[in-house]
């Protein structure tokens, strides 16, 4: 199976930045999409940004101009830069992956436990 493992939340003042990594591991051939999407209290869980193989990204419309999706392909590995932050960014963040664990194979998709942000005015 694979594992995949949020770090870097934590309490950020307004205007803050964090960087939040997720790690992918187990049975792996290759990762296509990753995503990082978030759920605050009482709402849906939203997509905040997707990253594909080949590096397109695109963006929640609240964050776009804030948030930065970025991979390392050869650790398995997916990133979320978010700069300026607000209250409102305060949510569990999850990382999922669509796994493929073979050539060929369908996609998989797995999701961290995800990673809290605060952000405090």
């Amino acid at each position: 199976q694979v594992q995949l493992v949020e770090s870097g939340g934590g309490l950020v003042q307004v205007g803050g930045s964090l960087r939040l990594s997720c790690a992918a591991s187990g049975r792996i051939f290759t990762i296509n999409a990753m995503r990082w999407y978030r759920q605050a209290p009482g709402k849906q869980r939203e997509l905040v940004a997707q990253i594909t193989s080949d590096g397109t990204t695109r963006y929640e419309d609240s964050v776009k101009d804030r948030a930065t999706i970025s991979r390392d392909n050869a650790k398995n590995e997916v990133y979320l830069q978010m700069n300026s932050l607000k209250p409102e960014d305060t949510a569990i963040y999850y990382c999922n992956a669509d796994v493929q664990y073979y050539s060929g194979s369908p996609n998989f998709l797995y999701w961290g436990q995800g990673t809290q942000v605060t952000v405090s005015s």
